[in-house]
């Protein structure tokens, strides 16, 4: 069978079976084989093909990144960390019109810095602030939106989970990548910070007549316990941007430091130790296979040509650089109503990266596109997971999907005019990188 028939051939199984409901690494893996099999003919050199990429996959010393930075942010959750970020920020903001709102994304951004999951984010906020927003008189809607919008803020503000992916599809650097999403991750707590100052001046309603006073626990917590908070995010990303040492070193030293500030502090003890570990371990397993399909399914793609018949018929199009950006974008926003980031990301970027590369795109510059285009994604209905995640985290106080996709909408048009700003002016992602 003709071999770029193959590859397209594929395209269409992969998309019908992970919309039938198999597992996308599964997916991934189960038609690659078929289609080395369809290919050569020979199914025993197709079994070899399918087993060595797997086995290179995740022999790559990068992927060791991914559980080191996984461990550190659920150890920096179960310390309890963002909750004492958020208490501090919100005393010297709850006097500020929309300030509690303005407080949650820049505890959203601090611990962005330190775990790199966005559905962490989005868990330990709903608990934190969406009830104290609340009690302060801001709209229930308003509140849960707040936090839904800026939990994406912790997969595009280093060091992120889904940066660390692109990386290893790519085979591109993953400091360069960490280097190039403090431009966009600021810019977007920016324009939230912004918006959420002006929707308190224009519409107060919204957030109440008045502001109540600071409740026991803020009376209670000493300023000085956001210090390991920075502590940890400076050592880690500072460690990384000087070259002390690599992005997986800089995993293994943050893991290691978030376990011993979580002992010192008496909130990791045996049990809790032994409920992280096992988190890291369901993470890191679910990350790996995800890993194995998409190696595979690259490889596959790779031998079938199709990338490169794709590549040479996209560039005779005449389509600049920033034409593909946008039509890539619109395309990764689309199947972001319908699919999680990392399958997206699996399925699309071993196609793209290639045209990319023809076009003069920079690696760094194309990898903050697809992870904002693939986050916005996580706002938008039918498949919004930060929005599902909130939602289910306070399901007992009566908060309903409508109320959440309501008030996450304004933040989702707020990434996709920064996603916009990202595409025309790659300086914004490319300046700090020294590109």
């Amino acid at each position: 069978m003709d071999p770029i028939y193959v590859g397209l051939l594929s395209l269409v199984g992969i998309a019908v079976t992970i919309y039938s409901g198999v597992h996308v690494a599964i997916a991934l893996a189960g038609i690659s084989l078929l289609g080395v099999w369809a290919i050569t003919g020979k199914l025993v050199l197709a079994f070899n093909f399918v087993a060595l990429a797997a086995t290179d996959s995740i022999a790559d010393y990068t992927f060791g990144v991914v559980p080191l930075f996984v461990l550190m942010g659920l150890a920096v959750a179960e310390a309890g960390l963002g909750r004492d970020t958020f208490t501090i920020v919100a005393r010297g903001l709850r006097r500020w019109r929309g300030g509690l709102g303005v407080a949650t994304v820049i505890s959203n951004a601090i611990f962005a810095a330190i775990t790199g999951i966005s559905i962490a984010s989005a868990a330990v906020f709903s608990r934190v602030a969406v009830p104290e927003m609340v009690r302060a008189g801001t709209n229930r809607s308003v509140a849960v939106g707040v936090v839904a919008g800026s939990s994406v803020l912790g997969m595009l503000i280093p060091p992120s989970l889904l940066l660390i992916l692109f990386a290893i599809l790519t085979d591109s650097s993953v400091g360069d990548l960490f280097l190039g999403g403090i431009g966009p991750g600021l810019l977007l707590t920016l324009v939230y910070i912004v918006y959420l100052s002006v929707l308190g001046w224009i519409r107060p309603d919204l957030f109440g007549s008045q502001q109540v006073e600071e409740n026991r626990e803020e009376k209670h917590t000493p300023t000085w316990l956001i210090l390991p908070v920075a502590a940890l995010a400076f050592v880690v990303l500072a460690g990384i941007y000087m070259g002390v040492f690599t992005p997986t070193e800089a995993g293994a030293v943050g893991a290691a430091a978030a376990l011993v500030i979580g002992m010192g502090m008496r909130r990791i003890g045996v049990r809790s130790g032994w409920k992280i570990a096992q988190q890291t371990g369901h993470v890191t397993a679910a990350v790996c296979f995800l890993i194995i399909g998409a190696s595979i399914y690259g490889r596959m793609l790779g031998f079938s040509g199709l990338p490169a018949a794709i590549t040479n018929w996209a560039v005779s199009t005449g389509v600049g650089p920033t034409g593909f950006l946008f039509a890539f974008a619109v395309l990764l926003t689309a199947m972001g109503t319908v699919l999680d980031s990392s399958s997206i990301m699996l399925i699309t970027v071993p196609l793209a990266y290639p045209i990319t590369q023809q076009l003069g795109i920079d690696p760094v510059h194309f990898g903050l596109v697809t992870v904002i285009s693939v986050e916005i994604g996580l706002l938008t209905p039918p498949l919004g997971l930060s929005v599902f995640v909130v939602q289910s985290t306070l399901r007992d106080t009566g908060v309903t999907l409508a109320e959440v996709f309501k008030g996450a909408a304004p933040f989702a048009a707020i990434m996709a005019t920064v996603l916009t700003l990202v595409i025309l002016f790659p300086e914004i992602v490319l300046a700090i990188v020294g590109r």
